[in-house]
């Protein structure tokens, strides 16, 4: 629930502004008080009027009332939130906020505020997928503001694609994800998942069979125990979760790179299964079939990511946690693992095709620690992730 929690609603133009309404409500249901802020192409989709009913507070619209400047300044209006949401954020508005432009009040109380910003982006898919969108986007992510969505289905122009902003509802867990208390309130931990996806050539890859379902619920669970969390994702066939920090990587050298960006953290989990292996003269063009025999592929080893993060004498996290997908001698290969890696911890699980764990909704782990080997019972990855989640604060406590 929100309840006491003051939300910063920065309405952009675009016809899923609707939408921003229902948004409103929701929020009030949960106990939360919205302060509604109206660009000036927002006020073509949405009034003042029904905007102000709705939450119950004035809608401010203006950088230059002097009334407002006198009663609540940008400066104070920016930081008396809890959180600051914007839906939708337009293209242009996500260009604002990469630029650090602040020519109007939305794009100035988005500079001036010291909270934590969430976005749902909303715009046609063309806009969406334009280069200069996917770099304003980077850069965003990279400045630590939290994103949910877009979906993708039918749009208002009639194209389909992603790029419809996010339901209310989703929006809405992704502000409890963002406001969340508990013991991880102002820890920071970093979270891989997912396969990677080393190229052959443009069309073809190597893979490792992950559905990136366990480590998205090990975040979310962190982030329901307070934690800020950086996700960071190779292409999952699970949408990511709501209210964190979500970084999409395609290859284990991209995913190195994401991770280290990310540091310093208190705690990383890499759940992701990362390839051992890439092509090391990946083709930039398709290899066709023409009847020269088999095409050679010199491979190369992948960064170790785990051991790399684990070993590091500056910036290293106090908890590092590796994942060990076995399909014979699970707890002596994972204590191995955790030897060999210098990591602290070592979640182990039996992948073998029969055991359904793979892709599958439920995981049989054994933690590996400094201590010894802990069995868990076969859980939903849910719960898997939330007695994870649980163990972590309690050690960084």
């Amino acid at each position: 629930m929100l309840d006491g929690k003051r939300i910063l609603l920065i309405i952009g133009g675009g016809i899923a502004a609707f939408k921003s309404l229902d948004l409103i409500r929701r929020l009030r249901e949960r106990g939360a008080s919205v302060t509604p802020v109206l660009t000036r192409a927002g006020e073509e989709f949405v009034t003042p009027l029904s905007a102000s009913a709705l939450a119950s507070e004035k809608v401010y619209r203006d950088l230059f009332d002097l009334t407002d400047e006198a009663e609540m300044g940008h400066i104070e209006l920016s930081r008396a939130a809890d959180l600051v949401v914007v839906a939708p954020a337009t293209a242009d508005l996500m260009a604002k906020m990469a630029g650090g432009h602040a020519n109007d009040l939305a794009s100035t109380l988005l500079m001036a505020t010291d909270k934590r910003v969430l976005i749902a982006p909303a715009m046609n898919v063309r806009m969406w997928e334009h280069p200069a969108t996917q770099r304003n986007l980077a850069t965003l992510l990279g400045d630590g503001i939290l994103c949910v969505g877009p979906d993708e289905g039918d749009m208002a122009c009639g194209e389909h694609g992603p790029g419809r902003m996010s339901e209310p509802l989703a929006i809405v867990e992704a502000v409890e994800q963002a406001l969340a208390t508990g013991p991880l309130q102002g820890k920071h931990v970093i979270v891989t998942s997912g396969p990677t996806h080393e190229p052959i050539d443009p069309v073809r890859y190597i893979a490792n069979r992950s559905s990136g379902t366990q480590g998205t619920a090990i975040a979310r669970a962190l982030a329901a125990l307070g934690a800020d969390v950086t996700f960071v994702t190779g292409p999952a066939s699970v949408a990511p979760p709501q209210g964190v920090r979500v970084v999409p990587v395609q290859t284990a050298s991209e995913m190195e790179a994401a991770v280290k960006a990310a540091l310093p953290a208190d705690a990383a989990v890499f759940a992701a299964a990362v390839a051992d292996w890439r092509v090391a003269d990946a083709s930039a063009r398709k290899i066709k079939k023409e009847g020269k025999g088999l095409p050679t592929l010199q491979f190369a080893e992948n960064p170790d990511i785990l051991a790399g993060v684990a070993g590091l004498k500056k910036d290293r996290p106090a908890l590092v946690v590796g994942f060990a997908a076995e399909t014979d001698d699970v707890v002596a290969n994972a204590t191995a693992k955790r030897e060999r890696k210098g990591c602290d911890w070592v979640v182990a699980n039996d992948v073998r095709p029969e055991t359904g764990i793979m892709g599958g909704t439920e995981n049989t782990v054994t933690l590996v620690t400094a201590e010894g080997a802990e069995n868990w019972p076969r859980l939903g990855k849910d719960k898997v992730a939330e007695r994870l989640a649980t163990r972590i604060a309690e050690a960084l406590d």
